[in-house]
C-alpha cells in the first residue's frame, strides 16, 4: 500500500457520500504532500475534477480579510479596539470594536439585510450597522461585521478592498488560482437533490459590496499554500507574532462545551486534543474548508461542487489527522547543551514559591521553568533576556518579569525560595 492511498480512500469515501466531486490537498510545513480530486466538476461538459480545478471557497475569504485588517494594524492604521465608526463615515459612535467584530461577538445580525431573500447584494456604501444581540454577550456569526470590515480596509488603505487584497495578500503569495470571479478550469455548482438523488444548477452570485465575507474562488492546491500562511505568516505579508495573535482564543462557540473556539477570524476546532485553526466556506453549489495544526504545520485543504451535505472543514481536519499519522513528527536524538552563561547557571535547579515546587533548567538557549508534576504544556515558561533580568516569553505568567533578589527570584510579585516555606516568611 502507498503511503498516500488512506488519503485516496477517505477522498473517495467522502464523494461517494452524494456529492459531484471533492478535490482535497495535504501540506506539511510548506510542502504539498497530497493532493487529489474525484467526480465530476461539470456534468453537461463531461470534464472531471482535478487539484486544480476552482470552487468557491466562500467564507474562507474572511481570513483574507482578516489578514488585510491585521496588515493594517500592523502599520499603525487602526487599533482592534477601535470603535467600527472611527474608521468608517456614518456609522455611530456605539458602534462595535473591530476586534468583536473579526471575533462575531460584535452583536451584528447574520446578513447584510435580505440579500439572499431578495437575491441582489448590497453596494459597499449601503451597509449599516444592526445588532442582533448586545456586544460579547456570546458568538453569533456575522457576515455583516465582514461586509462593513472590507469597508475598513478600502477607507484605511485607499484602496478597493479587492484590489488591496490581490496586491498585498494573494499577489505576494503567489496564489495564482484565487480570484474574486470563476476562472477555467471550475467546477460548476449543484444542489443534490435528498431523494430523488439528481442534481440542479446553482447560478454564480456576485457578492458585490459585501465581497469581504465570501466572494473568492480558490483550488486546493492554493488553500494548501493559504494553510501554511495561516500556521506561520510570510515575510513581506504578516508578521509571525501577529499570527499568534490571530489564533489567540476570543470566544467559545459553545461554552459547556469546548470543541469550537474563534480567534481573530480564524476557527479553532478542538480535535482529540489538537486545535486545528482555519475556516470553513459556503456559497451557493459550493462548501469548503481549511485547516492546519500549527505545532506540526500540517494542514489541510477540501473543496467541493455540492451545496448540502459536505462538511468541508471537518473533512480537512480529518485529512490532516490522516497525515499526521502517515507522517508523524520526528523524533529528535537529545543532544548535551552548550554550557549556559555564569548567571544563568545559579538560577538552575529546584526552588518552592507558595509552597508549591518549581524547576528551572537550559533548554535550547533559552531558560524554562515549570511546576512540578503538573501535565505537558500547563504550567511551562520559556524566558527572554529583558535588561538586568528576565521575561516571560511564552507559557505560564507571560509578560511578567523574573529578577535575581540575592538568595530569592522575584517573578510576576511572587518570591522564589530554595527551601520550602511558609508563604508569610518567603
Amino acid at each position: 500500500m502507498s503511503t498516500s492511498e488512506p488519503l485516496d480512500r477517505l477522498l473517495q469515501e467522502r464523494q461517494a457520500d452524494r456529492l459531484p466531486s471533492v478535490a482535497a490537498a495535504v501540506v506539511r510545513k510548506g510542502e504539498t504532500v497530497w493532493s487529489n480530486a474525484v467526480g465530476s466538476a461539470d456534468y453537461d461538459a463531461g470534464r472531471e475534477a482535478t487539484p486544480d480545478t476552482q470552487y468557491r471557497i466562500g467564507s474562507i475569504t474572511k481570513t483574507f480579510t482578516t489578514t488585510a485588517i491585521m496588515q493594517l494594524r500592523d502599520a499603525g492604521a487602526l487599533d482592534l479596539d477601535d470603535r467600527l465608526g472611527l474608521h468608517v463615515d456614518g456609522v455611530g459612535d456605539g458602534s462595535p470594536t473591530i476586534r468583536r467584530m473579526l471575533a462575531h461577538i460584535s452583536g451584528m445580525q447574520r446578513e447584510a439585510g435580505e440579500m439572499f431573500v431578495e437575491g441582489t447584494a448590497p453596494r459597499e456604501d449601503d451597509l449599516d450597522v444592526a445588532l442582533a444581540l448586545g456586544p460579547a454577550q456570546a458568538h453569533h456569526y456575522s457576515n455583516l461585521a465582514f461586509g462593513l470590515l472590507g469597508r475598513v480596509v478600502a477607507a484605511k488603505s485607499g484602496l478597493p478592498y479587492t484590489r488591496y487584497v490581490d496586491e498585498r495578500i494573494i499577489g505576494p503569495l503567489g496564489l495564482e488560482r484565487t480570484t474574486w470571479f470563476s476562472q477555467a478550469p471550475k467546477a460548476q455548482g449543484y444542489l443534490v437533490d435528498e431523494f430523488a438523488r439528481t442534481v440542479w444548477k446553482e447560478a454564480e452570485t456576485d457578492l458585490g459590496g459585501v465581497a469581504a465575507m465570501g466572494q473568492l474562488w480558490s483550488t486546493v492546491e492554493d488553500l494548501a499554500r493559504w494553510a501554511t500562511f495561516l500556521a506561520r505568516g510570510a515575510d513581506g505579508v504578516l508578521d509571525p507574532k501577529t499570527v499568534e495573535e490571530m489564533w489567540f482564543p476570543q470566544v467559545m462557540y459553545y461554552p459547556d462545551d469546548w470543541v469550537l473556539g474563534w480567534g481573530l477570524g480564524l476557527m479553532l476546532f478542538n480535535q482529540n486534543g489538537k486545535i486545528f485553526g482555519g475556516h470553513g466556506g459556503a456559497m451557493a453549489g459550493h462548501l469548503a474548508g481549511v485547516v492546519v495544526h500549527r505545532k506540526t504545520q500540517t494542514g489541510a485543504a477540501a473543496l467541493t461542487n455540492s451545496g448540502t451535505r459536505g462538511n468541508m472543514e471537518l473533512f480537512a481536519i480529518s485529512l490532516a489527522e490522516k497525515a499526521l499519522e502517515l507522517w508523524p513528527e520526528p523524533i529528535e536524538p537529545w543532544r548535551p547543551e552548550a554550557d549556559p552563561p555564569g548567571d544563568v547557571r545559579a538560577l538552575l535547579g529546584r526552588w518552592w514559591s507558595e509552597g508549591n515546587e518549581f524547576v528551572f533548567w537550559w533548554e535550547h538557549e533559552s531558560l524554562q521553568a515549570k511546576v512540578v508534576g503538573t501535565p505537558p504544556g500547563r504550567a511551562e515558561t520559556t524566558f527572554e533576556r529583558d535588561g538586568d533580568g528576565w521575561r516571560a516569553a511564552v507559557g505560564r505568567e507571560r509578560g511578567e518579569r523574573l529578577r535575581v533578589d540575592g538568595d530569592r527570584l522575584i517573578w510576576s510579585g511572587y518570591a522564589f525560595t530554595r527551601a520550602q516555606q511558609p508563604f508569610s516568611a518567603s
